[in-house]
């Protein structure tokens, strides 16, 4: 009996998204509670208290590595559903798969020197990647707290403080490519800055974490109207925190608010305005705010 399997070309399209996101070492917020409180002596103090994900050092990454071992795969040429490869086949395919060995292993070796390279040195295959990594935060100013989780999973607190006269964004690690940063602010003239945190809009199509996360729900869903139709078990997606949390702007004294897309707008405290965000896998857009510095 012949049978379409969608879930094969679901995991097709999730890897082969992978791929662009882990060569980019990219970074996500899971559980978090974040906040910008911009002072009168135009000071700023960023906060971010949560998890951060590393996707090179989780289980998607062993999805990827998963994909290169040898599976015989062979369809009907009409309607290209899967059918059990013959003996012959089967010979055919695995002759050729290993001769290709030595070009899949120099692959996987550049792979694994340029994903060292875009994470400071650190090798993801180490067993001690995750600690290293950690150690290599807290030497940075700002970071507090570093905790792995297990699985790219890391409990961080980081807090800094500055004074508004260049441009910032979170996360900066020292060695590694500027990934979509969490939360940035834009100076512009006249006292004014753009706030912006691009990996806070969850569905938003220019943040890559949302394309890839929508693949693999959908991966996960085929594969289990695929199990019910073998009986069999079908492949299970890692574990991916998803994001969750809260994103604030306080400002203090005189700053004035030119622009925002919060839902309600700003609400008024003891020292000033606020203006807040939540944030969950339905927000589409990212929190985006515009501000008069002027005293």
């Amino acid at each position: 009996m012949t049978r379409h399997s969608p879930i094969r070309f679901a995991a097709a399209a999730v890897l082969a998204g992978l791929s662009l996101v882990l060569s980019g070492c990219f970074i996500a917020p899971g559980k978090f509670d974040s906040s910008l409180v911009l002072g009168e002596d135009n000071s700023f103090t960023f906060a971010y208290d949560g998890e951060i994900v590393f996707l090179g050092l989780s289980g998607l990454s062993q999805m990827g590595a998963a994909a290169e071992s040898f599976e015989p795969n062979c369809t009907e040429e009409d309607s290209f559903e899967e059918r059990e490869c013959t003996p012959a086949e089967v010979a055919e395919q695995r002759a050729e798969w290993d001769a290709n060995a030595d070009q899949r292993a120099a692959e996987a070796k550049r792979k694994a020197e340029q994903m060292s390279a875009m994470m400071g040195g650190i090798d993801p295959s180490d067993p001690q990647a995750a600690q290293e990594l950690a150690e290599m935060l807290m030497r940075q100013k700002g970071w507090e707290r570093v905790v792995p989780k297990g699985d790219g999973v890391f409990d961080v607190s980081y807090s800094i403080t500055g004074t508004m006269d260049h441009d910032f964004l979170f996360p900066m690690i020292e060695g590694f490519p500027s990934t979509s940063p969490f939360v940035q602010f834009i100076l512009r003239d006249d006292d004014v800055v753009r706030i912006t945190a691009p990996a806070f809009a969850a569905q938003n199509d220019d943040n890559p974490m949302a394309a890839m996360m929508g693949g693999m729900g959908a991966m996960a869903g085929l594969a289990a109207l695929d199990e019910d139709a073998d009986g069999g078990d079908a492949p299970k997606m890692p574990e991916i925190p998803q994001i969750e949390g809260t994103f604030s702007i306080v400002m203090k004294g005189s700053t004035r608010i030119l622009a925002n897309n919060t839902d309600e707008g700003a609400s008024r405290t003891p020292t000033g305005e606020m203006l807040m965000w939540e944030i969950s896998p339905r927000t589409k857009s990212a929190p985006t705010a515009l501000i008069d510095l002027t005293p």
